[in-house]
């Protein structure tokens, strides 16, 4: 397209937008393309920050009009970084980040930029809640769309089973809702399938009642791992689906001189009393007490946060079983984190509500009881090699006992075999004509992809 041509488009989009738009060229450009993996150093054609729908829907026309690829950024949170792209249109959601709860009802209409942190503070006040990110800057919409594991897993099921409506803007700039008695099969294809069918203005969750929320952080010395695997996988095997949490191991400033530090997270929807006793066998341990008590339960949403500006590369394993093979694999990985980092090895239950939720949706990880989490988070470029290959090795490790699946929330891009397992082989060839019906030139390909047939 003749450059005269593109220029006018811009400057219509300009005028058209409530919004504000950025080109390579305008002050404000490059705050507005920092994507929280500093990894990712895009350069789009033009950044359109939507105020509503409405700008939504004229920014998918401008760039289907000038062929652009379109990148849509909800919370910008993805280790893949596939919120930006060089020379593309940056669909940002930014600015549309209300959450607005219906106590009654029990549930929230949640906008398509809104952060968990958005989500948790909206429904605090109420006494409510569903299962968030474990980071508070996540965006809700790729969090839910993806899967969606966080603490309240067990109790309330993935994020994406409490799923009511969707509202999107397709390829074509059509507004369409989705719930199961609207455009089902779109609806199913979206508790699983991302960004795939359209940029996700808003969508409506399922809330339910956490009137009380209890914590407990429990430090081990790092040669105690396989010892704090074993009593977590014991505390876990008779334990409520009130009760989750992650064995972790963590680098950073404040580990010992002896290596990374080993740590125990539970988080309970109830009392901490009850808390203290079914965490019998961890706290039998030699350990020093981190946080403990009763928390509001945006608290413990705090607890993997992290600054902007690092470097991130991530993946998991969900897990048939956790033998004492793989516990001491994944204790090998936690213990040979990257020195000079703020990596983490992370290792979750799952069970409870995750495994009894609905057999019919794309959410192939759901029957794994446990799922592994190396998350490399570093500074300096000079160790992006080292960082990458450790999350590689310590997936490898776990191999053995690997369904192949792992929700897709937690890795880059790591091919379309991988989400092929994410999704399950079966569901495919329907997913794929879902996105024949609503994106079938594949204009939402930033994303863990999935092709029109």
């Amino acid at each position: 397209m003749a450059f005269s041509t593109a220029h006018s488009a811009l400057a219509a989009l300009r005028e058209d937008l409530a919004g504000e738009v950025f080109a390579p060229w305008d002050p404000g450009y490059d705050a507005a393309r920092v994507l929280f993996d500093a990894r990712a150093d895009p350069r789009p054609a033009v950044i359109a920050r939507c105020a509503g729908t409405a700008d939504v829907v004229r920014a998918v026309r401008f760039g289907r009009e000038l062929d652009l690829r379109i990148a849509v950024r909800g919370g910008g949170h993805g280790t893949a970084g596939a919120a930006a792209a060089d020379g593309a249109l940056v669909v940002d959601l930014g600015r549309m980040r209300r959450v607005t709860v219906d106590p009654v009802a029990g549930a929230a209409r949640v906008e398509g930029g809104a952060t968990t942190r958005d989500l948790d503070r909206a429904a605090l006040p109420y006494g409510l809640a569903t299962t968030g990110a474990r980071a508070r800057g996540t965006g809700v919409a790729g969090h839910v769309l993806g899967g969606g594991t966080g603490w309240l897993d067990r109790l309330c099921g993935p994020a994406v089973d409490n799923l009511l409506g969707v509202e999107l803007v397709t390829a074509g700039a059509e507004r369409v809702r989705a719930s199961a008695d609207e455009r089902p099969e779109l609806f199913w294809a979206l508790h699983g399938g991302g960004g795939n069918f359209g940029v996700v203005t808003a969508l409506t969750l399922r809330l339910r009642e956490l009137p009380e929320f209890s914590l407990a952080v429990l430090r081990y010395p790092p040669g105690l791992g396989p010892e704090v695997v074993r009593a977590f996988r014991e505390t876990f095997r008779t334990g409520p689906d009130e009760l989750g949490g992650a064995v972790l191991y963590l680098a950073g400033p404040s580990a010992p001189a002896g290596g990374p530090r080993c740590a125990a997270v539970l988080t309970y929807a109830g009392r901490a009393d009850r808390l203290r006793d079914l965490a019998g066998p961890l706290r039998a341990l030699p350990h020093e007490a981190g946080p403990t008590g009763e928390v509001p339960y945006p608290a413990a949403q705090s607890l993997l946060d992290l600054p902007p500006g690092l470097r991130h590369h991530g993946s998991a394993r969900c897990l048939t079983a956790l033998p004492e093979e793989a516990a001491a694999a994944f204790c090998a990985g936690g213990q040979g984190l990257p020195a000079a980092t703020r990596s983490r090895q992370l290792l979750f239950p799952q069970g409870g509500a995750v495994a009894a939720g609905p057999a019919g949706y794309p959410v192939a990880w759901r029957d794994a009881p446990w799922a592994a989490h190396p998350w490399a988070v570093w500074t300096d470029p000079a160790d992006d090699e080292r960082a990458v290959r450790w999350v590689r090795d310590a997936c490898a490790a776990l191999e053995p006992w690997s369904t192949g699946a792992g929700c897709l929330n937690l890795i880059g891009d790591e091919g379309p075999e991988r989400i092929r397992a994410g999704l399950g082989a079966g569901n495919m060839l329907r997913l794929e004509k879902v996105k024949r019906r609503y994106d079938p030139d594949n204009v939402f390909r930033r994303n863990h992809n999935i092709r029109p047939v």
